[in-house]
């Protein structure tokens, strides 16, 4: 589920694939895109930030909001940080945003 309050969002475009930061809450209750904060897209993870566990999440819950193979999304930077850029092959800026603001919180 997806708020659709993504207009903020700040998007930049690199070789082909877009790039977005994300602030990463792990631990939480269950995973889910809580919507945007300063630019930044707020997604609560469920799995612990150990061995990976919480990175795995994240990434298969952007692919699955975005209707996207999960090899397509990948953490461009901040693999140890709450505070991640996430960069999306085969979508433009314009693409991420239509598909974010079109799911239903």
């Amino acid at each position: 589920m997806i708020p659709r309050r993504v207009e903020s969002l700040t998007l930049t475009e690199k070789a082909g694939a877009t790039r977005f930061e994300v602030l990463v809450k792990p631990r939480a209750s269950k995973s889910a895109i809580r919507g945007e904060r300063n630019g930044a897209l707020d997604v609560a993870i469920a799995a612990p930030p150990v061995d990976g566990a919480a990175n795995e999440e994240l990434v298969r819950v952007i692919a699955r909001a975005l209707d996207v193979a999960p090899k397509t999304v990948a953490i461009a930077h901040g693999a140890a940080s709450r505070t991640k850029v996430v960069e999306v092959r085969g979508l433009s800026p314009a693409d991420v945003r239509a598909r974010l603001g079109a799911r239903r919180a």
